[in-house]
């Protein structure tokens, strides 16, 4: 996975997105959580869902691909947003909940089980995690980026296909962002067991 794109649009990006109202999608995870838990940003962008977590009570650690979205989202959190890829998570039950918001869905179909499974691994058993991809299926490539889009059949295959994992919802919702009303979100809320 790339994050030139990123890098070098970060300035835009920060705009379009630290300051979008995404507490509705937000507060089905939460409820799912024990106060002040600790949750995983993985993927955090500008570090805006981090900082609504943090201000919530919770025991947040963030990180991103991007060196320039770990220095906007470490500016704006004030929190010490980590420098990382998703190949080099390497937590182990360390997690109540994990938070993948619009991130996971720029890794390659093909690698997402083996990524999704790093992640799984750092929850604790019972743990929640919330996933979000572009609705559609398959691949596609934009200037600078992949995506890999998922609908509720897709998104069911692959839960399966990573294990250990039991979904809880899929819901469709829509982009919040001025002008993107029409693109569709495939929201996913799973626990792992055992």
């Amino acid at each position: 996975m790339s994050t030139g794109y990123y890098d070098d649009n970060a300035e835009r990006f920060f705009a379009d997105t630290a300051f979008v109202d995404l507490s509705e999608g937000r507060s089905r995870f939460v409820a799912a959580l024990p106060p002040g838990g600790r949750i995983l940003d993985a993927g955090c962008g500008s570090g805006r869902d981090a900082l609504a977590f943090h201000e919530l009570g919770f025991e947040v650690t963030a990180f991103d691909g991007s060196t320039a979205m770990v220095t906007r989202a470490s500016a704006l959190t004030g929190l010490a947003v980590l420098h990382l890829s998703f190949a080099e998570v390497a937590w182990r039950e360390a997690f109540d909940g994990i938070w993948a918001n619009a991130s996971l869905l720029h890794v390659p179909r093909r690698d997402l089980p083996d990524i999704m499974r790093r992640l799984r691994a750092a929850l604790v058993p019972g743990g929640v995690w919330e996933l979000s991809f572009k609705l559609g299926s398959g691949e596609r490539h934009t200037p600078g980026r992949l995506f890999t889009d998922l609908d509720e059949p897709a998104a069911r295959a692959l839960i399966h296909e990573v294990g250990g994992l039991e979904t809880l919802a899929i819901t469709v919702s829509y982009d919040v962002r001025p002008g993107r009303e029409t693109e569709g979100w495939t929201n996913v809320l799973v626990r792992r067991v055992g």
